[in-house]
């Protein structure tokens, strides 16, 4: 059974590789952990060679032995043994060795934790299953993670963080590419980790909004999962067809194209037939059921690089608390899970109606419907606007008293296949707020950059409390659903 669990040979021949030959370790220590070592001294001696590393000393004898000295965990007898093991060439199979070992030990601890979570602590099943499979996942990804980070591993991350950025030329892009240049400036994107709300009344294009930056993403060949609670996924990929072909979406649904619009539509099918894009649209979905769906797929396809959810208030509740706890738990809950993720969720939400009977109804960040806790888990807060919006139902509000009093109507409201919009930047937590100039194509349900010089920024509200540190031949449309 325990030879089954460790091999100590094994691990004694990769230490003694190492101090034979320093060089090798850059690469073997990606491939292999701290706690993929069985006995804790071998695994106190390769953490030393980890702080050696980190201080670019040299990993040999006597500096191991020095550092594993000042921290009071210095073995002779072991040393003597790792020393007196022959070095090896092909370090890769004792490598994969140990960690088939290391997985083991870790499945088997977590037979006792399921064991001890569903017998002694009496938990709900659902959050025996959402604990069990975000164990699993960290397992499988080879997480690794620890109560605290010291301050020489926390620098020399740092260190590589700032030369990473150097290297792409002091780009103002940190992040996953938002699709609009000039909010990319004041966002630089959206981070690894982040909780992005999307927010605005209804019929404002937030949906559209965040499809223009699922289409950008996926023309660059980066991966998307898009958990749609409200809209089919036929329905979305018409969008992004309209949005790509210049199509209006009306033609695409109900097919009246001219020829070369067709030669288009074929050629953007042909495009999307290889997308990297993933629809979940159940339309019933709590957050346990997300989480379960996005870890899998996440597992499956680590090239997806976002997760959109839309909308928040439509994802159900788990038990039978009040709305606002249920809403705290879900925005929580996405907050967690795009930590655990290390990539971007975005949220949609709808605001209160209460705005409207505002004269300025520009959105402020009490308007998000049961705000309190999403407002406070959110990263990055941004409201679309388009005060064209407001001006169209006061003109149908005007024409409708009109004829209520037997009056003739004269409209003074001239629609526009261009509309102004703004999206506001309501909370940002390492960056400005501010306000960023689009242009909306109605026919096209598209956003597009406006002149660059249209912006206004605010940095009197940064808050620093927290720092992230990164049809025609084609009769039917390919999309992956999960």
């Amino acid at each position: 059974m325990q030879d089954n669990l460790y091999n100590l040979s094994f691990e004694r021949s990769i230490l003694s590789s190492i101090v034979f030959e320093p060089q090798q370790f850059d690469e073997l220590s990606v491939a292999i952990k701290k706690d993929d070592f069985y006995l804790p001294a071998h695994q106190d001696i390769f953490g030393a060679m980890i702080t050696l590393l980190q201080k670019d000393q040299p990993i040999d004898e006597e500096f191991i032995k020095k550092e594993l000295i000042k921290i009071k965990k210095f073995d002779e007898q072991v040393m003597i043994e790792i020393l007196s093991a022959n070095p090896i060439s092909n370090t890769k199979a004792y490598v994969d060795e140990i960690k088939d070992k290391s997985l083991k030990r870790k499945l088997l601890t977590l037979t006792t934790e399921i064991k001890r979570v569903t017998v002694e602590e009496e938990l709900p099943s659902a959050e025996v299953v959402d604990i069990v499979e975000k164990k699993l996942y960290e397992i499988t990804q080879d997480n690794q993670t620890s109560d605290f980070k010291d301050s020489p591993k926390m620098t020399f991350d740092t260190m590589e963080y700032i030369r990473e950025m150097k290297a792409r030329g002091n780009s103002v892009l940190v992040g996953v590419d938002t699709g609009f240049h000039e909010l990319n400036k004041m966002t630089t994107g959206f981070g690894k980790g982040d909780l992005v709300i999307i927010a605005a009344r209804p019929a404002m294009g937030k949906t559209s909004f965040i499809l223009n930056t699922v289409n950008s993403l996926i023309m660059q060949g980066k991966g998307v999962a898009f958990f749609s609670l409200e809209m089919p996924a036929e329905q979305l990929m018409l969008r992004l067809l309209s949005i790509q072909t210049s199509i209006p979406l009306q033609k695409l649904r109900v097919g009246d194209m001219s020829d070369d619009q067709w030669s288009s539509l074929n050629g953007a099918i042909d495009k999307m037939n290889s997308a990297k894009l993933f629809v979940d649209d159940q339309g019933s979905l709590n957050i346990n059921q997300l989480r379960s769906k996005l870890r899998k797929l996440k597992n499956q396809h680590p090239e997806i690089e976002i997760a959109v959810i839309d909308y928040l208030q439509i994802m159900q509740g788990i038990g039978n608390q009040d709305r606002h706890i249920q809403v705290s738990e879900i925005s929580r809950g996405l907050k967690m899970l795009a930590r655990e993720l290390e990539m971007p969720v975005v949220a949609l939400s709808q605001l209160n109606r209460g705005l409207e009977a505002r004269n300025d109804k520009r959105p402020m960040l009490s308007d998000i419907r049961e705000s309190g806790s999403i407002e406070q888990d959110a990263d990055i807060i941004l409201f679309v606007y388009r005060d064209d919006v407001y001006l169209y139902k006061e003109e149908k509000e005007r024409e409708k008293a009109a004829k209520n009093d037997g009056k003739e109507f004269i409209s003074e409201y001239v629609e526009k296949e261009e509309e102004e919009a703004e999206i506001i930047i309501g909370k940002q937590r390492n960056g400005p707020t501010g306000h960023v100039k689009l242009v909306f194509q109605k026919k096209l349900t598209r956003f597009v950059d406006a002149q660059p010089k249209a912006i206004e920024t605010t940095y009197e509200h940064i808050d620093t409390r927290s720092a992230n540190i990164d049809v025609g031949s084609n009769d039917s449309i390919s999309m992956t659903m999960i």
